[in-house]
This record gives C-alpha cells, sequence and structure tokens, in this order.
C-alpha cells in the first residue's frame, strides 16, 4: 500500500524562487531513493474562504476557522507551502528517507536558510481513498 508523507511550512515570500530549486533538487533525490511522486503547492493567498468549503446549514464565520497560514504559524513575511511524497510503501519510505536526509545533496552546510526546518509541520499518512476523474 502507498504511503505519503506530507509537509507544511512557513516560507517567506521572498524566497519562492529558491524554494521552487529546493523543491527541484529535492524531487531528484527522493525519486533516486525511491519516492514515486512529489506535489509542491504554494499557497494561493487570494484563494477561497474557508467558509466556501462548507454547505450555507454548516458554515460558520470566516473567522472560526483556522487557516493554512494560522496552522503553519506563519509569520506576516511569510506564505505556506504544502507539499507531499508518494512511495510505494512504508517501508520504501523509511529506508529511502534514510538515503535522503545522508544524500550529500541534501546537505546545505552554511548556505542560506530557504526556511526554517524547526518550524516545519510532517507526518506519514496510510491513504484510504483515492479517486481520479477518467480522461
Amino acid at each position: 500500500m502507498a504511503y505519503i508523507d506530507c509537509f507544511l511550512a512557513p516560507v517567506p515570500r521572498a524566497n519562492r524562487a529558491a524554494y521552487e530549486a529546493l523543491a527541484r533538487l529535492s524531487w531528484e533525490v527522493l525519486q533516486d531513493h525511491g519516492a514515486l511522486a512529489v506535489t509542491e503547492c504554494w499557497l494561493d493567498e487570494s484563494g477561497l474562504d474557508a467558509a466556501t468549503y462548507h454547505g450555507a446549514d454548516a458554515r460558520q464565520a470566516s473567522d472560526a476557522y483556522t487557516t493554512f497560514i494560522g496552522a503553519a504559524g506563519a509569520k506576516e513575511d511569510e506564505t505556506v507551502v504544502l507539499s507531499w511524497v508518494e512511495w510505494p510503501d512504508k517501508a520504501a519510505r523509511d529506508a529511502g528517507m534514510d538515503k535522503v536526509t545522508l544524500d550529500a545533496r541534501m546537505q546545505f552546510g552554511d548556505g542560506p536558510m530557504v526556511f526554517d526546518g524547526a518550524r516545519l509541520v510532517a507526518g506519514g499518512f496510510l491513504p484510504m481513498l483515492r479517486r481520479a476523474a477518467s480522461s
């Protein structure tokens, strides 16, 4: 069964290009170590209000909902990136991530930080439903 690593990270808006470069490099490393797919999403801050995801009978005031900005603890100059990595299964994930974290391409030394990794929210998930429209 597939295994999904999910990540929520606050990223300074000024670092978007640097984050995109990091995402491309990360995909190369992850793929080399067994990942099947990666999705990286930059928050659309002009996007929909959380209330629009609820029917009229369940809808609350907009400020009653937690936002991704709030969940990630993003500061005023930051936005949020939501990412996920698909692995064939948990065993492949565990073996692959051990290699990813040791891979020389992922060692950044004294280089500039693209985002504060200590504020990364991460978790592993077992898919329970996946459907797609046929093309």
